[in-house]
């Protein structure tokens, strides 16, 4: 069998403080496939920003990965040299990132700053890199690539700005891209432009793509699975039509229905009450039960392990009973 291009495995997390230790990510395990779109969901705190950075290496003191396994095409990486990781980093990984000036130097023009990242990577003269970098900002849709090269950042708009950083993270052929909120900070129109190239960028290029957002629409659009994140923990692993329309954990069921529809059948919508916890709060047991209405007293003791439903995969102890008439116990 292929790799996945990706696959954490037992993924930690901590950053270590004067109060003690913090553990933004706690042992979470997960693939994607080639060419696989997996969306990240979760409020604001829940750790996914931290998981894309843990994969690209770009975790700062005092933050570590303190236990696990991450594995990019079979190859483990976590444990590379600073040099090493350099070179898979912009490589083998591309990323995009929600505020496009934060990954594009202002003093350098585009085609510099393609240039740049396609001889870092590849052994082209710079005629050649210059060609490919002509071939991919025409590929993400910037028009006159040939006379749009040589302007500067600000010289382009939002969404024209986030197509060169899309650019940019194909550069090199990379087997996963990483997009941390990419259509945050832009148009609904252009957002729904980004969202197709992305789609059509991972069909034809076989690339994995790692979308990190809070927006559970762009996750229905674009994704294939959906990974739903709470307090640095996986709460529910599905295919996104399944965890959309049917949502196994109590948290997904709030996230969902906090949606408003179409039809506008809903006389309210859900709220889920309370708040994230802070890393130095997370509750024992279940991390979301002071915030989930059929948490009980095991809720409050014990941490739910995964388990697979129907093809997904729960943390939740309201599926005990469900996940052992499945394998048969």
């Amino acid at each position: 069998m292929t790799a996945p291009a990706l696959s954490l495995r037992h993924l930690k997390v901590d950053f270590v403080t004067r109060r003690g230790t913090l553990h933004a990510i706690d042992d979470i395990s997960l693939d994607i496939d080639g060419g696989e779109i997996l969306g990240v969901v979760g409020e604001s705190g829940a750790g996914k920003t931290v998981t894309g950075l843990a994969v690209i290496g770009l975790i700062d003191p005092p933050g570590r990965v303190s236990g696990g396994t991450i594995h990019l095409g079979g190859q483990r990486i976590d444990d590379l040299s600073p040099d090493e990781m350099r070179n898979v980093r912009g490589g083998r990984i591309g990323m995009i990132f929600q505020d496009p000036l934060t990954s594009l130097d202002p003093l350098y023009r585009i085609g510099d700053q393609l240039v740049e990242t396609i001889r870092t990577h590849t052994r082209l003269s710079p005629a050649d890199a210059r060609r490919r970098a002509i071939a991919l900002l025409t590929e993400v849709g910037i028009p006159a690539a040939e006379r749009l090269i040589d302007g500067y950042p600000h010289e382009f708009s939002g969404g024209m700005r986030q197509r060169v950083v899309i650019a940019l993270a194909l550069c090199a052929g990379p087997e996963l891209i990483i997009a941390d909120e990419p259509t945050t900070a832009l148009d609904v129109s252009v957002q729904a432009q980004i969202i197709a190239l992305l789609k059509r960028l991972a069909r034809e290029h076989g690339t994995a793509v790692m979308l990190v957002t809070h927006d559970i629409g762009v996750i229905a659009e674009i994704a294939d699975r959906v990974a739903v994140m709470y307090a640095g923990r996986l709460a529910e692993v599905g295919p996104v039509r399944e965890v959309v329309q049917q949502p196994l954990h109590p948290y997904t069921r709030g996230l969902m229905g906090a949606i408003p529809t179409l039809e506008g059948n809903t006389a309210r919508l859900v709220q889920i009450a309370g708040t994230m916890p802070r890393l130095a709060a997370i509750p024992a047991g279940c991390a979301f039960h002071p915030r989930c209405p059929f948490a009980f007293d095991r809720c409050r003791q014990e941490r739910p392990e995964s388990m697979t439903i129907a093809g997904r995969t729960v943390a939740c102890h309201l599926y005990d009973g469900h996940a052992a008439a499945e394998s048969g116990a």
